[in-house]
């Protein structure tokens, strides 16, 4: 099978797997996003995320990361959940109502090389969801996926910015794909949206320590008091930047079960979240990504918001 029917052949498979959008770009360094990761870094805008730190070659140059990789084949899979909210609840990003989906989409990309591997020729790959070294963004960039938004998200003209991300390494030479145009054009809802100022004036920078999502999943210890009044009732994630975006006017709700919420989610009212227990915890959000900020984290989270509800009440 040459370069063009094999690569064909792997975005049909994988539609038939679930997988929204496929491109593959060539694998090499990617010196100009180099660059760039190291002055994010300096900035010390990754925070306490130290982990970003790590492997800094390796997450540069995929080539390192799984040596004879020839090929990087980007997926997007679907997890818009538009199911209405309870009216007065605190509210926890969209991509967390369901079972976690590193292990959703690993599975189904498992499957896919196992298939190329059976169907076009042996590899050697690997396949990775957003828990290795390797540039998502970068890659579904140059794999024409979506362009990166000003918000710092890949976004689709079709579909939105509600997808998550997986690749699939291979070390077989396949026919590349192209970026695709940047149409955020002069649009600065996201960043005039965020209420933390995370996103830079211009965009497409964000510094992580800013972030609503790093304050209520990876920060340790409690939340700064420049958070104050600046949550917007968010107690894990944060979809604000998503929700301003007139580019998901086009997002589709989601056919993955394993991504549906809990019966009982959406209907918790803040009285509800305040006085959740340890066992309602675990059965909510058994096998959720919620599980990463660990109950104590998600009461921390309520409580930060609560007690500041609850002093500006007073006044």
């Amino acid at each position: 099978m040459n370069k063009h029917h094999a690569s064909k052949w792997i975005k049909q498979r994988s539609r038939e797997l679930g997988f929204s959008r496929i491109g593959i770009a060539k694998a090499e360094e990617l010196t100009e996003e180099k660059k760039q990761l190291r002055e994010w870094l300096n900035r010390g805008y990754h925070g306490e995320m130290s982990y970003m730190e790590n492997y800094f070659e390796k997450r540069t140059d995929p080539t390192l990361l799984v040596e004879g990789t020839k090929s990087i084949i980007v997926l997007t899979y679907n997890y818009h959940n538009p199911a209405p909210r309870h009216p007065d609840s605190y509210k926890i990003s969209q991509y967390a109502y369901g079972k976690d989906y590193h292990w959703v989409m690993k599975e189904k990309l498992k499957t896919l090389l196992a298939d190329i591997d059976r169907e076009i020729a042996p590899t050697s790959g690997r396949v990775f969801v957003d828990s290795a070294p390797v540039m998502e963004s970068e890659w579904a960039q140059r794999a024409g996926v979506g362009w990166q938004g000003k918000n710092t998200l890949i976004i689709h003209p079709k579909a939105g910015s509600y997808f998550f991300l997986g690749e699939v390494l291979v070390d077989i030479e396949l026919a590349y794909d192209q970026p695709i145009q940047d149409y955020c054009g002069t649009c600065r809802r996201c960043i005039d949206a965020c209420p933390t100022d995370a996103i830079d004036e211009n965009g497409y920078l964000l510094d992580g320590s800013k972030c609503i999502s790093f304050s209520t999943i990876e920060k340790k210890g409690p939340i700064p008091e420049t958070f104050e009044g600046k949550m917007e009732d968010w107690i894990f994630g944060c979809d604000i930047c998503q929700e301003v975006c007139p580019w998901n006017r086009f997002s589709t709700p989601h056919d993955e079960p394993a991504f549906d919420p809990h019966p009982d989610l959406l209907s918790l009212s803040k009285e509800e979240w305040q006085n959740l227990s340890r066992e309602r915890f675990q059965e909510l959000f058994r096998k959720s990504p919620v599980k990463r900020t660990k109950y104590e984290g998600l009461k921390r989270n309520i409580e930060f918001i609560a007690e500041r509800e609850s002093t500006s009440e007073t006044f």
